[in-house]
């Protein structure tokens, strides 16, 4: 199996060597458009994308450059129109009155922005009027007492000392039929891949993903040490059993940032965005074109050094 290295790796891309293309400061964040509503006549899906703090080291978890990256990817779809927040919630929140799908991109658990105050109450409130409920990465994870609500919302997520979230080589070597699957093909991809989810019973409603076999010496809750061997699931798809048949994804990979220059991967979470839209997916896929160089442009600003350009898995 192709392994890539766990540690941040850097590697200027090709177009930054050249010496007339002018230079662009990584951290620059200004030219990204927040909270920026479609026109008046638009008819489509609206898609709010919150990214949430700075977290973690440079090039992990960089949550703003990668829903920067979300937004660019979802302007190639048609009706769609995607409106980006930062740092864990909207400054306008009347945004989730008229959002088709909430995408949330940022740190989980006890500091997760959605159980702080009533906020779950309001996405409740948007939850049973249909709105799609999409969690990246570290958003999945909940403590138990959220957790349970959040079953409704997406059927699964990451309990604490239940759950595991190693650094692992996913081989997902074959997938389901199915409308996020489209255009998706088998791939190996090192990330921090949560398996073990806490999921609604007898995964009713629930299609997974993504899946593969973990090595069983990453396997650290009592949990998943007795699913030694097991195929886990780390990415799924969820059919809400109301009245407003909403949808809901979870999503455990987006720890390292070089990892939305896989095609595969780019393609996974935004067919999912467009089927939580209840938007027809295209067979062979939502196109997702990319610039490699847009890895190393609105990155969060960790930390004292000299910029290094992350280098995108091979």
């Amino acid at each position: 199996m192709r392994r890539v290295l766990s540690a941040l790796v850097f590697l200027t891309p090709l177009a930054a060597l050249r010496a007339d293309e002018p230079k662009r400061d990584p951290y620059d964040q200004s030219k990204v458009e927040l909270e920026k509503e479609p026109p008046a006549d638009f008819k489509g899906k609206r898609v709010l994308l919150i990214a949430g703090k700075p977290s973690h080291a440079a090039g992990d978890h960089e949550f703003f450059a990668g829903t920067a990256i979300m937004v660019n990817l979802l302007k190639q779809s048609p009706n769609v129109f995607p409106i980006m927040a930062r740092d864990g919630w909207p400054k306008n929140e009347k945004l989730f009155d008229t959002a088709d799908v909430i995408l949330m991109y940022m740190d989980g658990r006890g500091g997760h922005p959605v159980v702080q105050g009533k906020r779950m109450e309001m996405v409740q409130k948007q939850i049973d009027r249909g709105a799609g409920w999409v969690n990246l990465h570290y958003a999945v994870d909940y403590l138990p007492q959220h957790g349970k609500t959040v079953l409704g919302w997406m059927g699964g997520y990451y309990e604490p000392n239940y759950s595991i979230n190693p650094h692992w080589d996913a081989n997902v070597r074959s997938l389901p039929k199915h409308a996020i699957t489209r255009g998706v093909k088998p791939f190996t991809l090192r990330d921090e891949w949560y398996y073990g989810m806490r999921f609604v019973e007898d995964m009713k409603n629930v299609t997974p993903i993504l899946q593969a076999v973990p090595p069983d010496n990453t396997r650290g809750t009592e949990y998943t040490k007795g699913r030694k061997g097991e195929i886990e699931t780390m990415a799924w798809a969820y059919e809400r059993d109301d009245k407003a048949k909403g949808r809901g994804f979870g999503f455990t990979g987006g720890h390292f940032h070089r990892n939305w220059a896989d095609e595969n991967f780019r393609r996974v979470v935004t067919n999912a965005v467009l089927w939580c839209a209840k938007e027809e997916v295209p067979e062979a896929g939502a196109p997702v074109k990319f610039d490699p160089a847009d890895l190393n442009v609105n990155l969060d600003k960790k930390g004292k050094g000299e910029f290094k350009p992350i280098l995108p898995p091979k």
